[in-house]
């Protein structure tokens, strides 16, 4: 299956729509996602449960309504995709969690295997110091 951009658009409309179940299915259990930065979320993760548990399962904790993700841009080539995401989330405290991102994606076989995410490590932190979780 051929990446394109109309194709990774679909593959993150579940991130968009707040369905992470229908963006992980198109994730490989044994994807390596590294999170760049030094905050609470940064680290490299070798399963995609590890992933899930190490990012997504602690943000769930502070941002009510999740991390609201949208697709702002991308580029593809080949089996690699850049993709810039948006976040527009409010915590519990009410801090906007206003975030940029960067995704640097790369695919095998329709599956994602492999990702680079950059962001606001500034702003992470302040996330959680500010809704500290158990």
């Amino acid at each position: 299956m051929a990446i394109t951009s109309d194709s990774v658009r679909e593959i993150f409309k579940g991130l968009e729509n707040g369905d992470g179940a229908a963006f992980f299915e198109r994730v490989a259990d044994d994807v390596a996602w590294t999170v760049m930065g030094t905050h609470p979320l940064a680290g490299h993760y070798c399963s995609k449960k590890a992933f899930t548990e190490g990012t997504f399962s602690k943000l769930s904790q502070v941002l009510p309504h999740g991390a609201q993700l949208h697709v702002e841009d991308l580029i593809v080539k080949d089996d690699e995709a850049v993709v810039e995401l948006h976040s527009l989330a409010t915590a519990k405290n009410g801090m906007r969690f206003d975030n940029r991102y960067c995704w640097v994606v790369y695919f095998r076989e329709g599956l994602i295997v492999r990702v680079r995410a950059y962001l606001d490590s500034a702003m992470v932190a302040r996330l959680f110091e500010e809704n500290p979780i158990a």
